[in-house]
């Protein structure tokens, strides 16, 4: 292997390489390829880091390699690392194919020691700026290479700056930076028992390793999982010159992004720091300034700045976050990459960009992630709620969340395991977080800016986030906050219900009431666009008309499940449902039925006329009867209770609710007498809803509407079930239309839920019209797992040890279950060409599952109301993929 090349100067490559040079480095060549002026370097390669995971140590040759480039980057600059006369110094970085910003490792300044310290002083005439520059590289070294936690050193940093009287970093003079490097080089000992590397050499090798170790520490193993990144695509590491940005007033450095990522306007949006580098500004211990600012206090290089903004956005045709420094006066970009922003800001960007005649529609609808959109459909603060502002800091992450205060990532993760709604406090975060922002509601953090790791990270995922807010004083020891101004307010302890408005910065104290989203216009443009793209239909699961018209407002084209159990739980439904289980006769249960049609009719007509001209799948009743009955422990308290004070009533009555309780009990419900079983041994159940249904029908089209009926028997194995209550449906049909003398048209069809009934699926179609896949029952029947035992139990292992690449119950087995669904497919058209079919579990909703419906010729998904855009859109994306 010696023979691979894993070394490559910045200037030899482009952006086509991200695979083999990471994003950062596919950026820092196609950046040096447009001229921009980018600081000089080179990149070795993800496969020198997938062979170093590989053997844990590096390939042969690699070392040589990068001793070559180095000598070509020294002799291109005129200096050499370690010189004590003109040191180079160099910074290392990782750079994923895939963006992971914050979850690998840095190190800066690399190639001081002693004599190259004196020499940087001496050829800048500026020792501050060396001796700061030394702190920081044994700082972040100490912590990223050696391991040393990151608070020893803030300790020592903090002592120093109270002996200096100085109110920040940046104003700390020369004598107290050169004592910080003592007590910095005396806590490596210390830590390490070793002295700190001063050869330039064993750093830049000792660095190079630890960013190659980086790709595997629990922040970037999270990320990887939490984004489904594969393990196997390694970092690259860019090893590249200096620029100092802490070098004087006249010298910056910052982050931009060229339009805003919290709303997708137009313009430069980020922030910077004078006399600064990168790390201040991500890190959030310093709260920068507006870009803006710069205009004012560096006009020449803020205008270099904008026109590499407009260029660079230009070239890759996408919103560009840009990382900059400014050296005394001089503008050098060190990074652009597609910028991370909100589900708001995604949308408009794309409009506008299509709009502009930047990209074209089908590459707006392309860009969207379904996913993160979903954040566009949640509610927001009810704008007439009573508020107790606590305070205001930056809105960096928009939507409102409120939960119980965390100090801590891993407190965070453990309330939040358990089911409790946290919201994670912190004066600022830092990757080894994510795990508790995963798990928390919303972040709060008192330093930092809206480029800060908290705010990226969040909106990355969608959360609030308020960061910036040092209105609150956090004591991590003694785990509460005050707020600064406010002494009145006193302390408030860990556990406190606080709640964050990401779009405005509040934060609120208590709970506050939310209101529906209101959805942006450019957010409707794009799902029009996708409506012209898309063929499957997009329908919903609904209940309720409340929830049908809410499926409407949401672009539904119908109602692919309507479930008639959740009909019958009302508080007097319910009474009306047990006396017909608990009938002794026919005739009794023929009279708790008529009861129960009223209810029905009032239900279908409801669901019908608010899906006017769209088609509503009625679902006949599924779930076992015993579920309609109360618990058999609290009916034999209440019987124990009866006896003893002599209520024969009421004993005679319990004890025929517990004979029946028993009677009904099963020991596997989800495959016991449920579905159709019902239908076969009760059919006068399913006859009364079919005249529910038929009824309501009719008054409908009497009215001048135009319900679209569709009738579904649940739970089908064998083609007699279904022979058998279509015929009851039939006649029940029959029946209404004489007595209103109309003609009331439906489709009868089968949700298919056992793998039977896609093997027999020719032969259901000769009574059905229509398929629905009820894919959580059959992804249970196919694997033989209880959805609630598995994902309790064992399915996060399984995941966790690859043993399945996803949760089968969110998204859809292709390998098996999928399997299924195309064959009953092809089976079911064979004997019905024009045979409607689509699925109606909740796979309905999730992207992945709906290309692959989209790929096997389905006609529709259904889902929850709230996830039909998302659906509108993976099934526009679905089509473009072909």
């Amino acid at each position: 292997m010696s023979g691979e090349r894993y070394v490559f100067d910045f200037a030899e490559g482009s952006a086509a390489d991200r695979a083999r040079l990471g994003g950062k480095g596919a950026g820092l060549a196609e950046m040096t390829r447009l001229g921009l002026p980018v600081p000089p370097g080179f990149t070795i390669t993800t496969a020198a880091c997938i062979r170093y995971q590989q053997t844990g140590d590096f390939p042969l040759g690699l070392l040589d390699q990068v001793w070559a480039a180095l000598e070509r980057l020294e002799a291109r600059l005129g200096r050499r690392l370690g010189d004590a006369r003109d040191p180079l110094l160099v910074s290392v970085r990782s750079g994923a194919p895939v963006s992971m910003p914050g979850m690998m490792d840095t190190v800066l300044n690399l190639g001081l020691n002693p004599a190259a310290v004196e020499g940087l002083a001496r050829v800048t005439g500026d020792r501050r700026f060396a001796f700061d520059s030394y702190r920081r590289f044994i700082q972040m070294f100490g912590n990223v290479v050696l391991h040393i936690e990151h608070d020893r050193f803030e300790q020592l940093l903090a002592a120093r700056r109270l002996e200096a009287g100085a109110a920040t970093d940046a104003a700390i003079p020369a004598p107290q930076l050169e004592a910080l490097v003592a007590d910095y080089l005396a806590l490596v000992a210390e830590r390490t028992g070793k002295a700190f590397p001063q050869d330039p050499f064993q750093q830049l090798v000792m660095a190079i390793r630890a960013v190659f170790d980086s790709w595997n520490n629990p922040r970037a193993v999270v990320y990887r999982k939490l984004r489904r990144i594969p393990d196997d695509l390694g970092t690259a590491v860019n090893v590249q010159a200096m620029v100092f940005g802490n070098r004087g007033p006249t010298s910056a450095t910052g982050v931009l992004f060229t339009r805003n990522p919290n709303t997708g306007e137009p313009g430069l949006y980020g922030e910077y720091l004078t006399n600064a580098q990168g790390e201040d500004v991500v890190a959030g211990l310093r709260t920068p300034a507006p870009i803006g600012e710069l205009a004012q206090e560096l006009p020449a290089a803020y205008a270099d700045l904008e026109r590499a903004a407009s260029a660079l956005e230009a070239h890759y045709r996408d919103m560009q976050d840009v990382e900059f420094t400014i050296e005394e006066g001089r503008l050098w970009v060190l990074q652009t990459r597609t910028g991370k922003r909100t589900a708001r800001a995604a949308v408009r960007i794309a409009v506008d960009l299509a709009r502009e005649g930047v990209i074209d529609r089908a590459e707006a609808v392309r860009r969207q992630d379904p996913e993160q959109l979903r954040t566009l459909l949640y509610r927001q603060l009810d704008p007439a709620a009573s508020l107790t502002v606590l305070a205001t800091g930056l809105p960096a992450s928009p939507g409102a969340a409120g939960g119980a205060v965390v100090f801590d990532a891993d407190e965070a993760e453990r309330r939040g395991n358990a089911g409790e709604r946290v919201l994670l406090v912190r004066p600022e975060t830092t990757p080894d977080d994510i795990h508790g922002i995963v798990a928390a509601q919303g972040v709060l953090t008192s330093h930092g800016g809206m480029t800060s790791h908290a705010a990226i990270v969040a909106r990355g995922m969608g959360k609030p986030a308020v960061t910036g807010c040092e209105a609150v004083v956090i004591d991590l020891e003694a785990r509460q906050f005050t707020v600064a101004g406010r002494p009145e307010l006193g302390a408030f302890r860990e556990g406190t219900f606080l709640t964050i408005d990401g779009a405005s910065g509040r934060v609120i104290l208590g709970e506050v009431p939310t209101v529906e989203p209101d959805l942006a216009p450019e957010f409707l443009t794009l799902l029009e666009w996708a409506d012209g793209m898309k063929r499957l239909t997009v329908e919903a699961n609904a209940d309720t008309p409340e929830d049908a018209q809410k499926a409407r407002e949401f672009g539904a084209t119908g109602i692919g499940l309507c479930r008639t159990e959740h009909m019958f739980m009302g508080q007097d439904r319910l009474p009306v449902m047990q006396e017909m289980i608990l009938a002794e006769s026919p005739e009794e249960r023929t009279a708790a039925l008529e009861r129960l049609l009223p209810m029905q009719e009032e239900d279908f007509y409801g669901i019908l006329a608010a899906m006017d001209g769209y088609p509503v799948t009625i679902r006949l009743l599924d779930p076992p009867l015993h579920e309609f009955l109360p618990d058999a422990q609290e009916t034999e308290r209440e019987l124990a209770q009866a006896l003893a004070r002599g209520d024969e009533p009421a004993v005679a009555r319990l004890e025929a609710v517990l004979r029946r309780t028993r009677a009904l009990a099963e020991f596997n419900p989800m495959l016991g007498f449920r579905g159709v079983r019902l239908g076969v041994v009760y059919p006068e159940i399913y006859a009364m809803q079919a005249r529910a249904i038929f009824q309501a029908q009719a008054r409908l089209l009497a009215e001048g509407r135009h319900p679209v009926v569709e009738v579904m028997i649940p739970l089908v194995a064998v083609p007699a079930e279904l022979e058998r209550l279509a015929g009851v449906v039939a006649e029940t049909c029959r029946a209404v239309e004489a007595e209103h003398n109309r003609s009331l048209p439906y489709r009868l069809g089968t949700m298919i839920e056992v793998p039977r009934a896609a093997l027999v699926a020719d032969r259901l179609a000769e009574y059905a019209t229509f398929f629905s896949f009820g894919t959580n029952d059959l992804t249970q029947t196919t694997f033989g797992f209880s959805r609630d035992d598995a994902e309790g139990k064992f399915l996060p292992a399984y995941i966790a040890e690859h043993i399945l690449p996803d949760n089968p119950f969110i998204t859809l087995d292709q390998e098996g279950v999928g399997q299924l669904i195309t064959l009953a497919v092809a089976r079911g058209r064979s004997r019905r060409p024009d045979l409607k079919v689509g699925i109606c579990g909740e796979h309905g909703g999730d992207p992945a599952s709906i290309a692959f419906c989209h790929r096997s010729g389905l006609d529709y998904v259904s889902c929850s109301p709230y996830r039909v855009p998302i659906a509108r859109l993976a099934a526009a994306q679905a089509a473009l993929a072909g």
